[in-house]
């Protein structure tokens, strides 16, 4: 179903009851919502790194930054590529996301490498929820090196819950799960009664004490 004329403030409204936006296209200009039947989520207390990607974080390849070029992020994982031909993420949509970010309650994570942006991801944040968007890599684990430091930021800002909307192959490997629809709610309204704060100039310091706690998943 098509939406109306969507507002930032609308927009949150949406994540406070469970749903979101997206596009058929990059090119299409309409939007419309999501409510899936089985929802993905990446449980923060049981997150999973495989040894090859800690081994990839603590050699600090990549410099990591938060909210340090959100528009470049959020361009990055609506682009077009030989894996990726088509993206949900059109021009409404970044317009919208980046006010977000100008109101605080959009956040990205950056990874450098030689002064070059190769990878990051961006998403929501509402309360003690976190709603993964989009990722993207122009390098190997790019993008799964920022989500491990999102974890990191996540837990130490006491949030709850982190929304993956659906799950992949490439999210199962660090835990994520679906869950029915109604016990996402619950979860949802039990994290957003939180009071959590996302960090963008702490240091990187919480991802290390992260990788020394996490469990290898076998893999």
């Amino acid at each position: 179903m098509e939406m109306l004329e969507l507002t930032p403030d609308m927009l949150l409204r949406a994540y406070a009851i469970g749903v979101f936006p997206m596009a058929e296209d990059r090119d299409d200009p309409e939007l419309f919502w999501v409510d899936p039947r089985m929802r993905g989520i990446i449980p923060l207390d049981d997150f999973h790194v495989p040894r090859r990607l800690k081994r990839t974080v603590r050699s600090g390849r990549f410099h990591v930054t938060f909210d340090h070029a959100f528009e470049e992020v959020i361009e990055g994982c609506a682009e077009s590529t030989e894996i990726r031909p088509r993206t949900w993420i059109n021009d409404r949509i970044v317009t919208l996301y980046t006010s977000l970010f100008h109101m605080r309650n959009a956040h990205s994570v950056e990874c450098w490498r030689d002064g070059e942006l190769v990878g990051g991801l961006y998403g929501v944040s509402l309360g003690g929820a976190f709603f993964g968007e989009s990722m993207f890599s122009r390098e190997r684990d790019a993008s799964k090196v920022a989500l491990v430091h999102l974890v990191a930021r996540l837990r130490s800002g006491g949030f709850r819950l982190l929304d993956a909307q659906f799950t992949t192959d490439h999210l199962s490997q660090f835990g994520a799960c679906e869950i029915p629809r109604k016990e996402y709610r619950i979860k949802l309204a039990e994290a957003l009664n939180i009071d959590a704060h996302f960090d963008p100039d702490a240091t990187t310091e919480d991802t290390t004490a992260l990788l020394q706690r996490l469990r290898d998943p076998g893999c």
